[in-house]
């Protein structure tokens, strides 16, 4: 089968930092794996990350978390889906990437995919999806009734639009995001968000300015950068929850407010086979319902063309440069 995969870390900018390979073709499904046709996928930091970084000792390591496609075989245990289902989702760190025509994904973190999308779009959406929803509901805990405003770093990001859209859309919270740029804060105010506040200015006299509370606060990037005025701006008794990595941070600077700090690894459920891990299946599918039903918007705004290691190489090179809007996917392949 055609897939895109490294054999060893190289900049985006080398020749062989991704390669075009024919690979096996994965065994028959067992337990509650399904076997997945892929026809889009999307690119994200991870992949740029694991690519520079992770050293796969000269063999052939298959990137790729989101994808699309169609179902063409089941494991025994499987029961969420049939042959010829269409599905979308975000795959698992410690199994084969989905840059691959045929890949294998327990069927627990698979959802449907969205009628009304194109394969393209629906794979720019699961892994940020996922990420946002954890974040908000799961780690921050924020709910419905909930008062005040919840403050979203770098509401331009793949994972910033879909948290953004999702806070506005499941809560009754004023959102309140973060933009440098013309046109990512005009993508924050159409993904929904009240407020959009300049993170290459003073963040603190910006929130303070708006004059509301806020309990809850979702950082997607540059959280170190941020973490003072992060701390600063935090109401008393809240919680702040971050994905990017950080090395150090001073989290005594939570302890007056009698604050919390949470981490969301939206992996976590997969590679520690959680006795929740359904749970991603099912808000996939709820995801899917938003997005037919017109609450939630796609967030494809590049099409890299076909599944080749050139084209997959572009979408790494522009995540890498920290200036993207929304997702980057490749469809198809050549």
């Amino acid at each position: 089968m055609k897939a895109i995969a490294y054999t060893a870390c190289h900049p985006s900018s080398h020749a062989e930092a991704l390669l075009d390979l024919d690979l096996p073709a994965p065994a028959a499904p067992q337990g509650r794996d399904v076997l997945v046709e892929v026809q889009a996928v999307s690119v994200n930091p991870v992949d740029a990350k694991l690519r520079a970084g992770a050293d796969p000792g000269g063999k052939p390591r298959v990137l790729g978390f989101d994808a699309c496609g169609v179902v063409r075989a089941c494991g025994p245990e499987a029961q969420l889906f049939a042959v010829g289902d269409a599905v979308f989702y975000a795959g698992a760190v410690n199994r084969p990437g989905s840059n691959a025509e045929l890949h294998l994904v327990d069927e627990r973190i698979v959802g449907r995919k969205p009628a009304n999308l194109t394969a393209a779009e629906a794979a720019a959406l699961p892994l940020t999806s996922i990420t946002a929803w954890e974040a908000l509901f799961d780690r921050l805990r924020i709910a419905r009734e909930g008062a005040g405003a919840v403050l979203i770093i770098g509401g331009a990001g793949g994972v910033g639009s879909m948290a953004v859209q999702l806070a506005r859309q499941r809560t009754g919270l004023r959102v309140i995001t973060t933009a440098s740029r013309p046109e990512t804060r005009e993508w924050c105010l159409r993904m929904g968000a009240h407020d959009v506040l300049d993170h290459s200015g003073d963040l603190v006299a910006q929130a303070k300015a708006l004059g509301v509370a806020i309990p809850w606060i979702f950082s997607t990037t540059q959280t170190a950068k941020h973490w003072r005025a992060l701390c600063d701006i935090i109401a008393p008794q809240g919680a702040l929850c971050a994905i990017d990595d950080l090395s150090t941070i001073e989290i005594g600077r939570l302890k007056s407010k009698a604050a919390s700090f949470h981490w969301e690894g939206m992996f976590a459920r997969s590679l520690f086979q959680t006795q929740d891990m359904i749970e991603q299946h099912a808000l996939l599918n709820e995801v899917a319902r938003m997005l037919e039903t017109g609450q939630l918007h796609q967030t494809m705004t590049r099409h890299l063309g076909r599944i080749t290691a050139a084209n997959i190489l572009t979408g790494h090179a522009l995540v890498e440069s920290g200036t993207m809007i929304g997702k980057a996917v490749a469809e198809g392949w050549a």
